[in-house]
């Protein structure tokens, strides 16, 4: 692990750093605490689930929950997970970076399409990395298959709407908190639609959303630095 970080400082320092100067100190502050945290809580849950100390937990979890389904419970929950598909908000990114190509936006353009399509093979690296079968306490509701660990719905809804969220916020910084606190919510009921739905361990979520934050704050970097970047060859 202190391999890893001191690889990333590194290559920080080498190829991003001397172009940050003249950015906001608070913001690299904050993203740089942020990118520690979830790369920690990460690695923590990651060696946990390879050394099966998770298993208890997880599986208390989600036998706590099973009492609380009712039939529109149920159908509540399938409609809430359909927004996490990844299909599906590889698609929305897609569309959503073409509307801002069209508009010349070229920084949140690059950042869309590297959160969604970044993140996507991530996920798909980290699930081949890791092989964790999926919970099979009781019969799931809905269609699953690949593996289970990290969550692609925690993850990508992570990515995909924290990127929209981030983009929306920084538009209109009136309403920041309320788009914030929206998000949030949005991306918390997709993964505990997963755990209400059985089709994930907790462990699984958890992990989704940090690997998501951790991606989703070096696309934040790549914007801010595209777009100062942007600024400097205009002036010159």
């Amino acid at each position: 692990m202190g391999k890893l970080v001191q690889t990333i400082v590194q290559i920080w320092q080498q190829r991003v750093s001397r172009n940050t100067l003249h950015l906001p100190s608070a913001f690299w502050s904050m993203g740089w605490l942020l990118t520690a945290s979830a790369l920690w809580g990460f690695y923590e849950i990651a060696e946990g689930v390879l050394d099966q100390e998770t298993q208890n937990f997880d599986r208390e979890i989600l036998l706590s929950l099973r009492p609380w389904h009712r039939p529109w419970l149920d159908r509540l929950m399938v409609a809430i997970t359909s927004l996490g598909e990844p299909a599906i908000l590889l698609a929305m990114s897609v569309a959503l970076a073409g509307f801002f190509l069209w508009r010349k936006k070229t920084a949140e353009t690059r950042m869309l399409i590297l959160a969604a399509g970044g993140g996507l093979l991530l996920n798909f690296w980290l699930k081949h990395l890791f092989m964790r079968d999926r919970p099979l306490l009781w019969q799931h509701t809905v269609d699953v298959g690949f593996y289970s660990f990290p969550s692609g719905h925690a993850m990508m809804s992570m990515v995909v709407y924290g990127a929209i969220g981030y983009l929306l916020a920084s538009r209109y910084r009136r309403w920041w908190w309320e788009i914030i606190l929206g998000t949030a919510v949005l991306i918390g009921a997709i993964g505990f639609s997963r755990l209400y739905l059985g089709v994930h361990w907790p462990t699984d979520v958890i992990a989704g959303y940090a690997a998501g934050v951790l991606w989703l704050v070096l696309c934040s970097f790549g914007l801010r630095l595209w777009k100062h970047q942007s600024r400097s060859g205009n002036s010159s």
